[in-house]
């Protein structure tokens, strides 16, 4: 699975999660066996695949609106209380929302192997998401606002990290491919149905009688619905197969958990070809991260009008799918490490020309698309690339770590961005700090020694 396929990123995570569980339950050599042989390899989804799907459907829906509305509300809101920090405020929210995720994913992690735990764990997180993004629908200060946007953000994030492990308990390993396909491309699409709702009711509210800043407020709790319906038949029909069954407390594993990061860390630096790629991949999907979720807040510090902001993104989310498939096409011609230096360099333009030409709004519409046409490619192929050099049977082991790095990432750029726009008075500024992220990521690229063989890792 993590050998020559390119997938969407959300295949190659899920996929190979599958590390270890199946064969502790027996005690056995960590590493699964297909979870049901019986199932013939189909593009048909089972009941229980095409309710995972739909936990994508249902989440991406809060992830397109806290990119494209958020901000522009946010920013309605500090010009009420006198401010004009939107690129500053909103930054510092997205970098604290990162932190929160990325210190509690290693340790939750690692409990959620136990019999029982993940559904436990998923629910929690999600509810955590709903809930915060209803109350986002409260006329709250800019500050109180912000604080429920980030304990909304880490719910969500947190739960994805439980979703992505579900895929090994509601299907086959020869059907995660398809299965976790079918999840990232109905993401994408499904995430545009309540917006384009919301859309319709925050600009056509005026015209009923109802005010644009009760409109936005009512598209939360729209979105905080979507979400909702669309977990439940999951949540419903979700059986953990795969799980620890020893003797390990609680305790034992938090502790066990905190000391196998260092020492999957140690591992890493033992093999160049992954160690280079691990700290390439931290500064340009930084960069890349940092882009998707600073533009509206930069558009909107600009000027340009929210309804060319909002529609704009709607635009990207139609462009990215089609682009990630071409694009993990386009690997395999001309390579997956080639492909990601590309899309890389490509970031890095578009960071130069928000920067310094990004001014009105069809400029802003060029950067969309621009966006949309490499946003899902570089993620899918990092995250294919990386199963390629890693040893299988510590997969596991090796994606908690890569999905600190990656899936959660945002963490410096964000703060770059919030800093530097703080200090100098000026966005463009605070904009065009993300390039030396993707700078340093490309040269990391191009210096690393290409790997020989697949990292064989001593214990």
């Amino acid at each position: 699975m993590c050998g020559e396929k390119r997938i969407p990123w959300c295949v190659t995570v899920r996929a190979c999660v599958s590390g270890a569980s199946s064969a502790r339950r027996k005690g056995a050599s960590p590493c699964f066996a297909p979870l049901r042989e019986d199932l013939s390899v189909s593009t048909k989804l089972t009941s229980i695949e095409r309710k995972w799907v739909l936990y994508d459907v249902g989440n991406s829906a809060f992830v397109l609106l806290c990119t494209a509305v958020v901000p522009i509300y946010l920013n309605s809101l500090l010009e009420s209380a006198g401010r004009t920090d939107v690129v500053t405020s909103f930054g510092y929210a997205q970098t604290i929302a990162s932190l929160v995720v990325a210190v509690l994913m290693p340790i939750l992690g690692s409990l959620a192997d136990f019999e029982g735990k993940k559904i436990k764990f998923f629910l929690g997180f999600f509810l955590t998401g709903v809930i915060c993004c209803t109350c986002m629908a409260l006329p709250l200060s800019w500050f109180a606002f912000l604080v429920v946007y980030v304990l909304a953000t880490v719910g969500l994030n947190s739960s994805m990290t439980f979703y992505d492990s579900m895929l090994v308990d509601v299907t086959s390993d020869e059907r995660m491919d398809a299965v976790s396909s079918h999840g990232y491309a109905w993401g994408y699409v499904g995430s545009t149905v309540p917006f384009i709702g919301c859309l319709a009711l925050i600009f056509g509210g005026p015209a009923i009688g109802i005010p644009t800043a009760v409109a936005t407020r009512l598209s939360f709790v729209v979105t905080a619905l979507w979400w909702a319906g669309f977990t439940i038949p999951l949540l419903r029909s979700y059986r953990q197969r795969h799980f620890k069954t020893s003797g390990e407390t609680m305790g034992q594993a938090v502790r066990k958990s905190l000391s196998g990061l260092a020492h999957t860390m140690r591992k890493i630096t033992k093999d160049k070809s992954l160690f280079f790629f691990m700290l390439a991949f931290f500064f340009y999907i930084d960069g890349v991260h940092t882009v998707i979720a600073m533009s509206t807040s930069y558009g909107t510090s600009l000027g340009i009008d929210s309804t060319q902001l909002v529609l704009a993104l709607l635009v990207t989310q139609f462009v990215a799918f089609p682009s990630a498939i071409a694009y993990g096409w386009l690997a395999g011609k001309f390579g997956t490490k080639r492909m990601i230096m590309i899309a890389v360099l490509a970031y890095t333009c578009i960071v130069f020309f928000a920067a310094f030409f990004l001014k009105t709004a069809f400029e802003f519409w060029v950067l969309a698309v621009s966006v949309g046409l490499f946003q899902g490619g570089i993620q899918a192929l990092s995250r294919s690339y990386f199963g390629r050099l890693i040893p299988k049977e510590n997969s596991n082991e090796f994606y908690g770590f890569f999905d600190v790095f990656g899936k959660y990432a945002s963490v410096m750029g964000s703060f770059l961005v919030a800093v530097i726009t703080q200090v100098t008075g000026d966005a463009s500024l605070g904009v065009l700090s993300i390039a030396a992220l993707l700078l340093v990521g490309l040269i990391l690229l191009v210096k690393m020694p290409e790997s020989t063989r697949r990292a064989q890792v001593e214990e």
